[in-house]
């Protein structure tokens, strides 16, 4: 890379990019060259922001600066997988891929092998792992302060009303965003496995209660581990009035812990240290998203400069995919899944063209 410099472009100037922009601008080795929108007016507030140039084309924004190295994927979930292919294979360039990185397991290993034909690198973002409860208890496991892992238990409870799904098209839709799973819980769902190891098999039952749209809004679910662990999933977009807990516990052979807080941010419980527990929490109040998008992309730097590879793999991603994919596969078929076989889920991420197409970008647009 010339300079050693991770040159970036951002596609998609939604609330969470604020987020990628900051962390560009705040890492050394990182910097932002251009923000694209189908909504130039998005483009522009973030272009005052940040100084950085404003497209509402992103095949203008690669034209128009060769020097882009890396782009970050911002779009609605559902058009990754296709902004994906054409970046890498087209433009040949890194990509940055907010969660979920992809909707189906076939699509993680169809871009990942493209990208690897062409020499260019993917980064998923499950920016939750770096939150300071979570370092925390990966630690201790790693270390074997709590033993055994005997039981886990995810618990996300959040508020989505309907005027959240009214904002955009994509909103609510198996083809462009998935439900309380793929969109809100998809970072939990993540640590399931990251804390846990790996889930042999699921059982799930979904519902939509809170709001008029055709994904589901409350999910449940048990799990088994290779490791003999069992484990519960709930996760639901239905509470009200207010987003109250997301956080993950572990019932352990030598004690517990348990992450809590707004968005898995505090170690409420840590028997093996209690004191750790105000040293390794942090405060998300009035920011779901957390911190660790900073922390991402010195990662992505640091990768980029030869200091240590980036942390997050092509397996990691796809076996975080595909147990995404294995909820909606058990809820379909109404019965257990065997998470090593299982493939893409039948409503997940099909393909409406209508609803794609108000996404697209035509490169002589």
């Amino acid at each position: 890379m010339t300079n050693n410099i991770v040159k970036i472009g951002i596609i998609g100037c939604g609330r969470i990019s604020g987020h990628h922009c900051s962390s560009i601008v705040e890492t050394k080795g990182a910097e932002l060259v251009a923000v694209c929108d189908l909504d130039v007016e998005r483009a522009e507030d973030y272009q005052n922001l940040f100084d950085a140039k404003a497209y509402s084309n992103y095949h203008h924004m690669l034209e128009q600066n060769p020097d882009i190295n890396t782009v970050a994927i911002v779009t609605p979930s559902g058009m990754h997988y296709e902004h994906a292919l054409e970046i890498v294979t087209k433009y040949k360039k890194n990509i940055i891929v907010e969660k979920p990185t992809f909707l189906k397991p076939s699509q993680v290993s169809e871009v990942f092998e493209k990208a690897s034909e062409v020499g260019v690198e993917i980064f998923s973002v499950f920016q939750n792992r770096y939150n300071l409860a979570v370092q925390r208890v990966l630690k201790g496991l790693a270390a074997g302060e709590l033993g055994k892992i005997r039981s886990i238990a995810v618990r996300v409870r959040w508020c989505r009303p309907q005027r959240y799904y009214d904002l955009a098209p994509w909103r609510g839709t198996f083809s462009m965003d998935g439900g309380c799973m793929t969109n809100q819980g998809i970072h939990h769902i993540d640590l399931l496995r990251k804390l846990g190891g790996k889930v042999t098999s699921v059982c799930c039952v979904t519902k939509t209660l809170g709001a008029e749209i055709e994904v589901e809004d409350t999910a449940a679910a048990t799990l088994t581990f290779k490791n003999g662990a069992i484990g519960t999933l709930e996760i639901t977009t239905a509470a009200r009035p207010i987003d109250y807990e997301a956080s993950i516990s572990l019932v352990c052979e030598n004690g517990l812990a348990q992450i809590g807080g707004i968005a898995v941010n505090e170690l409420q419980v840590y028997t093996p240290e209690p004191a750790d527990c105000e040293k390794f929490s942090e405060d998300f109040s009035g920011n779901v998203y957390g911190l660790g998008h900073g922390k991402i992309y010195q990662e992505i730097v640091d990768h980029c400069q030869g200091v240590k590879d980036f942390p997050v793999t092509y397996e990691d991603t796809l076996e975080t995919i595909q147990l995404l994919n294995s909820f909606y596969l058990s809820d379909e078929c109404k019965n257990w899944i065997d998470v090593e076989s299982a493939g893409d889920s039948k409503r997940l991420g099909i393909l409406d063209e209508e609803l794609a197409d108000l996404y697209r970008t035509e490169p002589n647009n």
